[in-house]
């Protein structure tokens, strides 16, 4: 079975590199719906001098984070030199000398950093709301399905069935499970058309989905080869509030069990915080141990700035109590995501308390 693998010598001899981008979130349906159409049309290209070239954009070092893409990856047999990362391709060169192209995986509008792209974007393949943008697409497939992966299976079944091996349905109905979450009507994400791809790729992976399934999903919170580092950046997103400049993480373990894990957690966050240039990090913990249970952890340039945030959030309901650990408090009210929580935290530092 031939490899997953990216010319990368092919890149500056190219007539034309189609750069198969994944979303910047780059989860498992963008990764993964990236490698296999990019696959898929090199193979049914007659034209040679054009390559096709999976892209992430993100540090090829954060691939790692993605705990769920990293197992089924691995269970696919698929390496991550399927894929190019960030600082992986210059596209500024490539656009420059007219030889770039693209295909949108899973996204249909470039972010703010691709932009200059525009004029290029060839093909979409995506499962959100058409945002009805590039009038120049030649192929436009954005359905409201489940999965961009289904949209994938589908090109595959259509247009080349031989190259659909065990492989690539792995790859493929693993992500299109997670997605939908096993196939479950109740959850809201699945389709008709989910299910029938599904049903078709089950003939090539002979595998029991439901453990499949759960497999998956206990690997994305898997977080035991991860240090605080990557555990703060997993899943990691960074505010302005007037001159304070503050980032929150969501982390999927208990304060208790981090700890154990790591015996230096308060340098640790500390060396984030500064690392990132911060005055404030807000670490929102969320586990299930056995109930779904909430906990905070502030780390700021003092502590009366740490002390006056919990007042100010305590004030607004969230029910916080102090654990022990330095900044660390139980949140009594769990409906505080970060969704809820990151407008009152941007609210206190505008109006410059504390």
């Amino acid at each position: 079975m031939e490899p997953f693998s990216i010319d990368r010598e092919g890149i500056s001899k190219a007539s034309t590199v189609y750069v198969v981008m994944g979303n910047e979130a780059a989860d498992l349906d963008s990764m993964a719906s990236a490698v296999l159409y990019g696959f898929l049309k090199s193979k049914i290209d007659p034209d040679s001098s054009r390559l096709y070239v999976p892209y992430a954009p993100i540090p090829q070092e954060d691939f790692k984070l993605r705990t769920e893409a990293v197992y089924l990856f691995r269970e696919a047999g698929v390496g991550q030199e399927a894929l190019a990362f960030q600082g992986d391709v210059d596209l500024q060169r490539l656009h420059r000398e007219g030889r770039l192209s693209l295909i949108l995986m899973d996204h249909n509008k470039l972010g703010k950093e691709f932009a200059p792209y525009e004029g290029v974007v060839e093909e979409i393949i995506d499962h959100h709301k058409d945002e009805g943008c590039y009038s120049q697409v030649r192929v436009r497939r954005i359905e409201p399905v489940g999965s961009t992966c289904t949209l994938v299976a589908e090109e595959y079944l259509r247009q080349a069935p031989h190259l659909l091996t065990r492989r690539e349905a792995l790859l493929l109905l693993g992500t299109i499970l997670l997605d939908t979450v096993n196939l479950d009507p109740k959850a809201g994400r699945v389709t008709p058309k989910d299910g029938e791809v599904a049903e078709q790729l089950k003939l090539k992976v002979p595998l029991d989905t439901n453990t499949l399934f759960e497999t998956l999903q206990r690997e994305k919170f898997n977080v035991a080869e991860l240090s605080t580092a990557d555990l703060l950046r997993k899943d990691y997103k960074e505010y302005v509030a007037g001159k304070v400049r503050y980032g929150m993480s969501t982390v999927l373990i208990s304060l208790e069990t981090w700890k154990k894990k790591d015996p230096s957690l308060q340098v640790e966050l500390e060396k984030y915080r500064k690392g990132r240039n911060l005055n404030l990090l807000v670490v929102m913990i969320a586990y299930t141990e056995p109930k779904f249970q909430r906990e905070l952890i502030l780390v700021g340039e003092s502590e009366r700035l740490t002390a006056s945030i919990a007042d100010y959030l305590n004030k607004k309901g969230t029910q916080l109590a102090p654990l022990g650990f330095p900044g660390s408090y139980s949140q009594g009210n769990p409906e505080y995501s970060r969704k809820k929580l990151q407008p009152l935290v941007q609210e206190f530092l505008t109006a410059g308390v504390g």
